[in-house]
């Protein structure tokens, strides 16, 4: 048995990817390994993944494919036993959402689509898929909730996770697939993302250049640390949504709870101001950072702030990692791969 992980090499998929394989699992990867950021991050993510698996053909098999294209990944699903897959491909940024839509139009809607046929077909145990905190859009209640409504999304990005979810529990309704969401919010850590924030204020700030801060400085994020996020979805890959019983006086259709379909926040549920986020960095780095204030982007959300209750019944766990002891471990991975 396999477990298909989509965008194993990008920085959540390669954290989960690692974990799975150290945990005796055989993984099998697929990422386009596209140019949105530094494809030279993302083959060295892989070649990482590889090695751990060097010396086991079985258990790590790696593919170079866009989830676009259903007759691959239809190969792919006929070759061999899958057990689960874990859906992170996807075009990421919000920012980018404004600039390139169509990227995530394919991506986000058409490979997602054929993510949920290939299980559909294929008879996969469980989908578990990534969503994000962006579907809160401008929500002014804290912090957020899976019950809350996500009916005005701001970006396009936010726009398709949102269609992710609402696909998702269709499939799960109609064919019986057992579906899980994550909304992730703000993830970070080592091997992150060139256009997180983290990753360009390090940056900026080594080469001492001005760090951009939006909104003036006025932001709040729940920032979670990666190795929080990949020990949530551990768990939750062992724990398969099943429906609710139906009473007699209650319609199949009004409830997401008769369909095998579950969406979680995954945060840290500390919100934490942008500019003591930016601080930790400087004294981590040992470094005073240049600042240009800049107007709110386009899409952007001032605050966010997880209520993880419902994950931390599910699967017993609540990401906890603090931003000081994050932080120094992003800078500490940043210094050694880039030798500065």
């Amino acid at each position: 048995m396999y477990t298909l992980i989509t965008g194993s090499a990008g920085f959540i998929g390669f954290h989960l990817s690692k974990r799975l394989l150290e945990s005796g699992y055989g993984v099998i990867g697929l990422d386009n390994i596209n140019d949105y950021y530094d494809i030279n991050l993302k083959i060295a993510r892989n070649e990482q993944l590889e090695n751990l698996a060097k010396n086991n053909e079985y258990k790590f098999k790696f593919f170079k494919v866009d989830i676009e294209n259903k007759e691959l990944i239809d190969k792919i699903f006929q070759k061999f036993k899958i057990d689960n897959v874990i859906n992170l491909a996807a075009q990421a940024g919000v920012r980018y959402s404004i600039k390139n839509p169509n990227a995530y139009i394919k991506s986000n809607l058409s490979g997602f689509g054929n993510i949920l046929e290939m299980c559909r077909n294929y008879k996969v145990k469980h989908l578990i898929y990534a969503s994000s905190s962006s579907v809160y859009g401008g929500n002014k209640k804290f912090p957020f909730s899976e019950d809350d409504s996500v009916d005005h999304p701001i970006s396009l990005y936010a726009a398709t996770k949102k269609a992710n979810e609402l696909m998702a529990h269709s499939y799960s309704h109609l064919y019986d697939l057992p579906t899980t969401g994550l909304r992730f919010f703000t993830v970070y850590g080592p091997w992150g993302r060139p256009d997180m924030a983290l990753f360009l204020f390090t940056k900026s700030i080594i080469e001492n250049k001005p760090i951009k801060i939006f909104n003036h400085g006025n932001m709040i994020r729940d920032f979670t640390y990666i190795d929080d996020i990949i020990e949530s979805i551990f768990r939750v890959i062992k724990k398969i949504p099943r429906p609710s019983i139906k009473s007699n006086n209650e319609c199949l259709s009004s409830s997401s709870s008769w369909a095998p379909y579950k969406v979680f926040n995954i945060g840290n549920s500390k919100p934490v101001p942008l500019m003591e986020f930016i601080n930790e960095i400087e004294k981590s780095l040992g470094i005073q950072a240049k600042k240009e204030y800049l107007d709110m982007q386009p899409g952007d959300v001032s605050s966010t702030s997880a209520d993880t209750s419902k994950l931390e019944k599910w699967v017993n766990y609540k990401p906890n990692t603090s931003i000081n002891k994050g932080i120094s471990e992003f800078i500490n991975w940043y210094r050694n791969f880039y030798s500065c």
